[in-house]
């Protein structure tokens, strides 16, 4: 296919990196396809918090190697326009697939590595025949840093894990996939998520000062294993009830002696996993809000907020 004279819309910092007024949805060239790539016409996108914290000001555009213009956003879902050289059998026109496209998923087209990886040459899965876009965009960076999380502490039923931020992006899958290894679930988060985490699965507890004492009333027998998917309150507070560094990890901080988790480093086939239990309905994804393209500015402004009991998803059809 000529791609010279093919145009489509992608979301991009064109004058300055920011906030989301920074943001432009402007009309590009469809970007080429080399080798080993395939191209997708991306139907929806789903948003997390690293799309604007590695955006936020050219100093950390700077450290996660952008350089304007760049685009914006990591997940995507949607058909495969056209295949690379070397590609064939792997993944054909027309077929359903997700994935993650480092800092370019808000956009009609997208090129990614085949299979590739969720790093800079992004990568690609088939969508289960059962699983919406919408929830097929929101899987790649939430889905593989749960998982990668989990993978460090290991829960099963003999475990009570506490999680922080677990009402958060991230959160919403960990909580969720330490259920189904058979953990019992402290989720901490703000009072107004109470509801969200107990239809999750988990046990409620408001974070905050007192946050050991509330863990203790609901867990006189303790806790064995903690995530951290915020800060660092909750391994403070993992460490004062006990639980040994070896059992707890974090993905937005790292502190001394304890294993850091990200998407990066989730096992070979953990995404794919997870899309089949989306499918099934065993793990639920929940939709906080969807927004057209056009409205971009306002999702980022309602997703960076952290208040957020879902996934935001940026509709492109």
């Amino acid at each position: 296919m000529n791609t010279s004279t093919i145009t489509g819309r992608a979301v991009q910092f064109v004058e300055s990196f920011g906030g989301p007024q920074a943001l432009e949805l402007r009309q590009i060239a469809v970007p080429a396809l080399g080798p080993g790539q395939v191209r997708v016409r991306v139907t929806a996108a789903g948003l997390n918090p690293m799309d604007w914290f590695m955006t936020s000001d050219a100093d950390a555009a700077a450290r996660f190697g952008l350089s304007l213009p760049c685009g914006f956003g990591n997940d995507y879902a949607g058909i495969v326009d056209e295949v690379g050289d070397g590609v064939d059998g792997l993944f054909t026109v027309g077929e359903r697939v997700f994935g993650g496209a480092f800092s370019r998923s808000v956009a009609d087209y997208v090129v990614v590595d085949a299979p590739g990886h969720i790093g800079r040459g992004g990568d690609i899965h088939p969508t289960p025949d059962d699983l919406d876009d919408r929830i097929a965009a929101t899987l790649s960076i939430a889905g593989c840093t749960a998982a990668a999380a989990l993978a460090v502490i290991n829960p099963g039923p003999t475990d009570t894990l506490l999680i922080g931020g677990a009402g958060g992006g991230v959160g919403v899958f960990a909580v969720q996939l330490a259920r189904l290894a058979g953990a019992r679930v402290i989720g901490a988060g703000s009072a107004a998520s109470a509801d969200a985490l107990r239809a999750l699965g988990a046990e409620p507890v408001t974070y905050g000062d007192g946050l050991a004492e509330r863990v203790r009333e609901l867990a006189p027998e303790g806790i064995t294993a903690a995530m951290d998917l915020h800060g660092t309150d909750t391994i403070a507070v993992a460490r004062q009830l006990g639980v040994p560094d070896s059992r707890m990890t974090t993905i937005a901080a790292v502190v001394e002696g304890i294993t850091p988790a990200n998407g990066a480093s989730a096992t070979p086939g953990a995404i794919e996993e997870i899309a089949r239990l989306a499918a099934q309905g065993r793990l639920r994804v929940p939709i906080a809000a969807s927004f057209p393209v056009q409205e971009i500015r306002a999702a980022v402004e309602l997703q960076a907020g952290r208040h957020v009991h879902g996934k935001v998803v940026i509709n492109l059809v």
